[in-house]
């Protein structure tokens, strides 16, 4: 994780999540966000995530991203302790394949709001790609770089199939 004070927050609800949640890290990283991660269970360890979530803008965190699987209430109880932005990533789970994931963090209440990606790793990457530029609108060297990325990102694209 970065060595300067953390802008984004990247919360899981286990270890086993990380394999995924690395991929929005690998994202800020590359764009030079400074972050940090924790392992945080909505229900295993509550008083972390309170104690977590209530110092995090304290600390400098603009943006908390939350990877949970199963009943998933890690990014919905984030967002009902803060008003920073919180992103969900729902994790693939071997019941329903993360829909139950999905459903559990996309339908929340009004008035509790949380921005939910995809399923999986590629939820992960967009995560870190949405905080990006969210950050961006506050931070023109951030706007910048993810301006780069995404150009680099077109121009790695074939115009025409070629055989192979």
């Amino acid at each position: 994780m970065s060595e300067n004070k953390p802008v984004v927050g990247v919360i899981m609800g286990s270890q086993s999540d990380w394999g995924v949640m690395k991929e929005t890290t690998k994202v800020l990283e590359l764009l030079e966000i400074a972050c940090e991660a924790k392992i945080i269970s909505a229900h295993r360890t509550p008083k972390r995530l309170s104690d977590y979530v209530e110092g995090a803008e304290a600390r400098g965190v603009k943006i908390i991203i939350a990877g949970a699987g199963g009943a998933a209430h890690l990014a919905g109880v984030t967002a009902a302790l803060t008003t920073l932005p919180v992103l969900g990533v729902p994790m693939e789970s071997q019941a329903l394949k993360g829909m139950d994931s999905l459903l559990s963090i996309v339908q929340m209440p009004g008035g509790i709001p949380v921005g939910t990606l995809a399923i999986g790793k590629a939820g992960a990457k967009n995560a870190g790609l949405l905080a990006a530029a969210i950050i961006a609108l506050m931070d023109e060297g951030v706007a910048e770089r993810l301006s780069s990325w995404r150009e680099q990102q077109s121009q790695s694209i074939a115009y025409e199939p070629v055989d192979q």
